[in-house]
Parts: C-alpha cells; structure tokens; sequence
C-alpha cells in the first residue's frame, strides 16, 4: 500500500479483536473506517474517541480506494462478501494484517489457552509498563490500567491475547498462527468453539502447529496435569518449556500455594490480596514467568502486580444500591462459571454478604447450541438463585438441562423480563453476578438504574 493510499475498512469492526486492529491501524496513520451490524461499549467508546467512523449499513458500497479487512464474523453467504468478491479490492484477514503490518518486526509475547486470556495478558502488560518496558499490546478487553484494549507501544515487545478462534471466512486456520510469538503461554485447554471445531483434538492439532512457530530461543510457559495441554507437548515442541502448578510441586518452575509464590524452589513473596480466586492466581503465575521471560526479574514483576487493576467485564464491579452489589463478568464456559462463581462466593464470605443471585447469558456459540448444557447445573451450583436468559434460538431447554437447581432457577425469555424479575427477589447484602460475552442488552448497568430509580 502506497503511503497516498493508507486506507482501511473494517468488516466487523464492533468485536473486540478487529476494533482493536483498528486503533493499532489509526495510530500508526491509516485512515482507518467499517462496518458491523451493532456496536456497544466498550469498543464503541474506544473507536469514537480514536475518531473512527462506524457504519451498520452492511449492503453499503464498498470503499474502492480502501484495503478491506475481513473480521470472521463475516460469512461467505453475506451480500457484503460477494461484493468484495466481485470486485477488485485488496483485502486480508484481521490477523493477516496484523501480522504482516504490526507484529513482524516485533518481540510477540502470546497468551493462549481456553480460559484467562484477557486477564493473563493485562497482567503481563501492566508487568512490563511498569518496569518501564512501554510494550505494545492487543487484548480482548479493557485493562483498568490502561483504558485501551490495544496500542502501538515504544519498544520491540508486543503481548498479545493469542485466540485459536479461526481467521476468516477463506482461512480456517486459528488466528494465533499469524502471530510468530518468542515467548508462548498456554494456560488451559477444553472443548470450546464448538461451531468451529468438531472435537478437542481438533484444537490440540491448532496448538501443536502453534508450537512449531515459537524459535528455539523461545518459552513455552504451560500448567502440570492437564491432560489436552500434555498431548499437545508430546506432540512435538521445539522450544525450552517452563511449567507452572497450582499447588506445591517440586518438578514445577513456579508454583503458589495460599498466595505464596515459589520460583525454581526459591520463595520470592506473595500474591496480592486483590488477585482472589485460584483461576486468577493461575493467570498470575503464567504471566510472572512470561515476564520474566522477556526480562523482568521475579521479584520485580511479582511486586508490579501490586498495582494491577484488573479488566473491564472480569468481575468488574456496575454499581451498589440499597446494600445490593451488581457485578459484571465474562464467564461464559462452565468451568469459568465455576471459577468466578467461587471466587465471587471468597469476596462474600469476606464481606460478610448476603446472597449470590446468578444471571446467565449462554450467548457463545456452543453454549447456544447446547454443547456444555451438561456442565452447567454443576457450575451454578453454588449460588443462591439462578436466572437463564433464553431466548429465540437457543438450541437446548434450560429449564430441562437445569432442573436439579429446583426452586432456585427462573428462565427468562428477555432482557426487559430479567429488569424486571431480578429486582423483585433482591434484598440488602445480596450480589448480582451477571455473566455474559456479549452485550446482553446492557444487563448490568441497567439493573444497577432500575435499582437506583426504585430507591429513589
């Protein structure tokens, strides 16, 4: 692309990921504008105040002057994609350009695996900017220390949120294998994207091409014991491997037990107190030995967690009224339900609060499909009350699937119908934990209103 000619549109802009692209492209001087069928917060605040223009008109005419970028939300059959087609435009995938355009001459440090992406890489990130290694970085949410999902950085070194997701509609390959990364996390492994992958193996053999790209001066940071995470290895690494564990172990490289952190036997402090919840300890292990990869010395990385803030949607605190506290959360698999639900269940005991009233989203595309309906009674269990947002389409019966939470489980078919059932059972002390990975028509903070306009 010629420098006259530094242009891109965006197809699918809204998801996380490609809006992220889209700042990374607007700051390194692209005159950068897409599309997508709806936009919400947060990516909605980030791109307005880059100046970005956002269009929902998706039968709009293609901008010939312009490299388009194909997001994966967008599917061959779609009229938007016969028009690219038949044309002449210049595209790529999201994950092409970026690691054509961004990430090639850079020191790429990845976090992947099925749960804790987005933390593990905020914490990385928040690690290497406040040893003063000013990393560029793209990840699938908000860091509170930050308020950016994405940006350029001022050094070679680049974290980034590795998704095994596939790339577009004409490459089905996971979108990590465009990003060449020298030091490699994996932090868990389960069936998920069940519209993508037919089975766990299928995402095992995109691990193990992944592994193929890290050099051999790389790091593959990965947990003791799980047994996918254990295949992929012995299928063939090429790269010395670290190993962290959640409990004491003496063959693991790290390991952390009540919060006490152990680096190659050797005891270098605790945890912080904010970092609650197993899950979050596992993510903080993973990204102390990934910094400490790119240099950051253990105690110094270990001590830059103190000041961590967390992500936007990870237990991401909408409001308190009248005694009632409103959380927001991510959690969208059963085993991270389970997890944030435990953690939540941590914070109560501590503060002394009433009752965990649970609101589910099942907005994935497996979880819609009804591929984890099994798993998901088990993983509410530990709340007080549990309420299912069902609505048209969805492909399993939640009253059926979740029916040994007896009295305790209310399906709701609407947003508008949770504003108004959600409130009637609250009472002084309660939490509301609401867990979705989309917008879920601004559930939370609409909750925390109808609260504040009842206490009125």
């Amino acid at each position: 692309m010629t420098a006259e000619n530094r242009k891109l549109h965006i197809l699918g802009i809204a998801g996380t990921f490609m809006g992220s692209l889209a700042l990374l492209a607007r700051e390194m001087g692209y005159d950068v504008s897409g599309r997508d069928h709806a936009i919400y917060p947060p990516m909605s605040d980030q791109l307005a105040a880059a100046g970005i223009e956002v269009a929902t008109d998706m039968d709009a005419p293609l901008p010939e002057d312009a490299e388009i970028i194909v997001g994966n939300v967008m599917r061959r059959d779609m009229p938007v994609i016969d028009q690219l087609l038949g044309g002449f435009f210049r595209f790529r995938s999201g994950p092409q350009w970026l690691g054509e355009e961004v990430l090639r001459n850079r020191f790429v440090l990845a976090v992947s695996g099925t749960h804790g992406k987005t933390t593990t890489t905020s914490m990385v990130a928040h690690i290497l900017e406040t040893v003063g290694m000013a990393p560029g970085f793209l990840i699938g949410g908000v860091p509170g220390d930050f308020g950016v999902s994405a940006r350029l950085g001022e050094t070679p070194f680049f974290v980034i949120e590795a998704d095994e997701y596939d790339t577009a509609f004409f490459d089905k390959r996971s979108k990590f294998l465009h990003y060449r990364p020298r030091g490699l996390v994996i932090n868990n492994l389960e069936f998920d994207h069940a519209d993508i992958f037919p089975d766990l193996a299928a995402i095992e053999r995109q691990f193990s091409h992944l592994l193929r790209l890290v050099p051999g001066q790389g790091k593959v940071i990965a947990p003791l014991g799980e047994p996918a995470i254990e295949r992929v290895l012995e299928a063939g690494v090429y790269s010395p491997v670290e190993r962290i564990a959640d409990r004491r172990d003496d063959v693991a490289d790290w390991w952390q037990e009540d919060g006490e952190v152990v680096c190659e036997g050797r005891a270098i402090g605790r945890l912080p107190d904010a970092i609650q919840g197993e899950h979050n300890r596992h993510n903080a292990l993973a990204a102390l030995a990934l910094a400490r990869f790119a240099g950051v010395p253990s105690e110094q990385a270990l001590a830059a967690l103190s000041g961590f803030r967390g992500v936007a949607r990870r237990l991401e605190i909408k409001g308190q009224v009248g005694g009632v506290r409103v959380i927001d959360d991510f959690a969208h698999h059963p085993t991270a339900i389970e997890a944030t639900i435990a953690t939540v269940r941590a914070q109560m005991r501590v503060a002394g609060a009433g009752r965990l009233v649970a609101v589910l989203d099942p907005r994935s595309n497996s979880m819609r499909a009804g591929v984890h309906a099994g798993r998901l009674a088990a993983s509410l269990a530990e709340a007080d009350r549990v309420f299912v947002h069902a609505p048209d389409g969805l492909g399993f019966d939640p009253a059926d699937s979740l029916s040994e939470l007896g009295e305790r489980l209310a399906v709701i078919e609407s947003v508008e119908a949770l504003l108004e059932q959600v409130p009637r059972v609250l009472g002084p002390g309660d939490w509301v934990l609401s867990m979705s990975n989309g917008g879920f028509g601004g559930f939370p903070a609409r909750l925390v209103d109808r609260l504040q306009e009842a206490a009125a």
